[in-house]
């Protein structure tokens, strides 16, 4: 598809919110490298994602020390995930919905929301939060019509989102588990990908 092409499919409404991006192995640096996003938003103005499977040298347990807050269990075995290139001071709770309303978050579908204010890690942390979620600093983002061309040069595979990979999957294994949805095993991928 031509970027024309795609920018005039999201027109139309075929957008890439709740989707998986899967990195291609032509994106072999830096943090997108054998990455797996999650697209929280897609529309003319660009996207926005969280990737799912990047951990930082952080746990959420150095997070709640880090902002004050009290936990009632022991947060040392969570990795605070890298969520993207943008904002990396900035944090991100990407979660199975609740029926709280915090105080800002995005809900994506009827089943996944994403929240980015301090009252959400409060309640996770006392045990009131969604119990199901993972914690990033930064996001990755795209301008307009960015995702489109970077999908025209074979950089990623997109499919539907699917919450147990993001929720009920070890990190190191939502790649694997996603691409196999797609009958794929990314390590037989060629970094030489071409135009069918």
């Amino acid at each position: 598809m031509s970027v024309r092409g795609a920018t005039s499919a999201i027109k139309s409404g075929n957008c890439l919110r709740d989707h998986f991006l899967l990195a291609m192995p032509s994106l072999s640096e830096g943090i997108f490298s054998q990455s797996i996003t999650y697209i929280c938003e897609h529309g003319e103005s660009g996207a926005m994602g969280i990737i799912i499977n990047q951990p930082l040298d952080l746990t959420v347990a150095e997070i709640f020390e880090h902002l004050d807050i009290e936990a009632n269990r022991d947060f040392s075995d969570e990795p605070v995930l890298a969520g993207g290139p943008v904002q990396i001071d900035h944090g991100f709770v990407l979660h199975r919905h609740s029926a709280t309303d915090w105080e800002a978050s995005l809900q994506v579908t009827g089943e996944i929301t994403l929240t980015t204010s301090r009252d959400i890690l409060r309640a996770i942390a006392d045990g009131s939060g969604p119990a199901e979620h993972l914690i990033a600093l930064g996001y990755a983002g795209w301008s307009a019509g960015q995702l489109e061309e970077e999908l025209s040069h074979n950089s990623w595979l997109t499919l539907p989102a699917d919450s147990e990979v993001i929720f009920a999957t070890p990190w190191h294994r939502r790649l694997a588990a996603a691409a196999a949805g797609l009958g794929i095993d990314m390590n037989l991928i060629s970094a030489q990908a071409g135009h069918a």
